[in-house]
């Protein structure tokens, strides 16, 4: 029944009434004048549905504009917020979300090595990122208290994964233990979607962090939306740090 009523009935009672009048002209049934009624019938039917479906489509549109306005008040109304919390439960599976989807370039400013020294630390927070290919290098802007972590953690992990010639020499700088933070463009799920810089951000001292023999390991961080002032904030202060000579 859905079927039948989805077929165009005008038209193929237009093509049934067409074959009957050529029919019964090859028969001798009915003569020129029938025949030309049967025509003007036709397109006078054919006529009528042409401005009906005309009319709804122009419904159609008025509709689809206002359903377009009203998807725009939201969008005004609706304000993104330009950083997530994300906490202990979350910590794990967010930072790797990050950096499988990340591209490019990825800088690591100001990371304790000390979080690395195990290897499953490292397979969940840096190995994603040395396996992902859409990331082309990573960079690491370093304290330089932290070079003997990098020889005895780091770079020996990092040699023996795959991706690891993407790591270039971490640039060691006098940094203060206030923040950290990684930051690299995000690939859209999206194909409409653009590419955003994005940044996990987290904070020296209680309660961000939780002390673990003796060094600081993040409890909470934050990730820091594309849209927020604060991405260019960290791009600024990667490149004034990169710059310099300390």
């Amino acid at each position: 029944m859905k079927k039948l009523l989805t077929l165009d009935w005008d038209i193929i009672a237009g093509i049934a009434a067409a074959v009957l009048a050529i029919v019964l002209h090859l028969l001798h049934i009915a003569d020129v004048d029938v025949l030309l009624t049967i025509v003007l019938v036709l397109l006078a039917v054919l006529l009528f549905r042409d401005l009906r479906r005309e009319w709804h489509d122009d419904r159609v549109a008025e509709s689809m504009q206002r359903v377009q306005a009203g998807l725009q008040d939201v969008q005004q109304a609706v304000h993104l917020p330009e950083a997530t919390l994300i906490g202990p439960r979350q910590l794990r599976s967010e930072s790797r979300r990050f950096t499988q989807s990340a591209c490019g370039e990825m800088i690591w400013f100001n990371v304790c090595f000390m979080m690395f020294r195990t290897q499953e630390v490292f397979d969940l927070l840096l190995r994603p990122a040395l396996e992902n290919p859409l990331v082309t290098s990573i960079q690491f802007i370093s304290s330089d208290t932290e070079k003997e972590l990098w020889e005895q953690h780091m770079r020996p992990r990092i040699d023996a994964c795959p991706g690891g010639e993407k790591v270039a020499p971490p640039q060691w700088r006098q940094l203060p233990q206030t923040i950290s933070f990684i930051l690299a463009d995000i690939e859209p799920r999206g194909a409409a979607t653009e590419r955003t810089t994005e940044a996990l951000l987290s904070f020296w001292g209680d309660p961000f962090m939780s002390r673990v023999v003796g060094k600081q390991a993040p409890r909470y961080i934050f990730r820091i939306h594309g849209h927020s002032d604060l991405v260019s904030q960290f791009v600024e202060i990667e490149r004034q740090h990169r710059l310099s000579d300390t």
